[in-house]
């Protein structure tokens, strides 16, 4: 019981920390302002998460283009750490090679629950149409991954389905990546 918890704990820590750091890279690179001046909500929150790691991080890693690096290196190291304390706390069974792979892939897996956290709100918000920072925000994270869908996927009756389209395509990788890395898992452990 006392492993379930800590397991459960490490992963809201882990998963919040690295969700974090993946907005902040998404962001910095679809140059969405994340200063307090800027007006956007959403700026401090971020900073105030991922700030201790990431600042430290770009005095050695460079930004590749509109790219932080160091965002994107920081989600990593929070993932190892994640996966490096649960094979420590499984007697360090399996190779550190492994611990990487899993770490590689839970980054992966968080970057689409992520994506598919923000079509869900985009979704949502389309219908109620309300004018805020927050929804705009959203607009401009999800507009760029609905673009290429919205070029295939008609309009049917004047109502664009290209979220749909989206979460469903994010739900077969999704399903793909937990079938890849539950074999990881089971691998490692058996």
């Amino acid at each position: 019981m006392l492993y379930k918890i800590i397991v459960l704990l490490l992963e809201v820590v882990s998963g919040l920390l690295t969700t974090t750091c993946l907005l902040r890279l998404y962001m910095q690179q679809q140059r969405i302002p994340l200063s307090a001046r800027s007006g956007n909500p959403l700026g401090r929150f971020v900073f105030a998460l991922t700030d201790w790691i990431v600042l430290p991080l770009r005095r050695v890693v460079p930004a590749l283009g509109p790219w932080d690096m160091a965002s994107l290196v920081a989600a990593f190291l929070i993932q190892l750490a994640h996966f490096g304390i649960l094979w420590s706390l499984n007697g360090f069974g399996v190779t550190p090679l492994s611990v990487v792979v899993l770490a590689l892939l839970g980054l992966v897996r968080l970057s689409l629950s992520g994506l598919t956290a923000l079509v869900l709100v985009y979704a949502v918000l389309s219908w109620v149409q309300t004018q805020s920072f927050f929804s705009e925000l959203i607009g401009r994270l999800v507009t760029p991954v609905l673009a290429p869908i919205r070029k295939l996927v008609p309009l049917v009756g004047g109502v664009d389905l290209s979220p749909l389209v989206l979460l469903v395509l994010l739900q077969i990788l999704t399903i793909v990546l937990g079938d890849l890395q539950y074999g990881m898992l089971a691998a490692v452990a058996g």
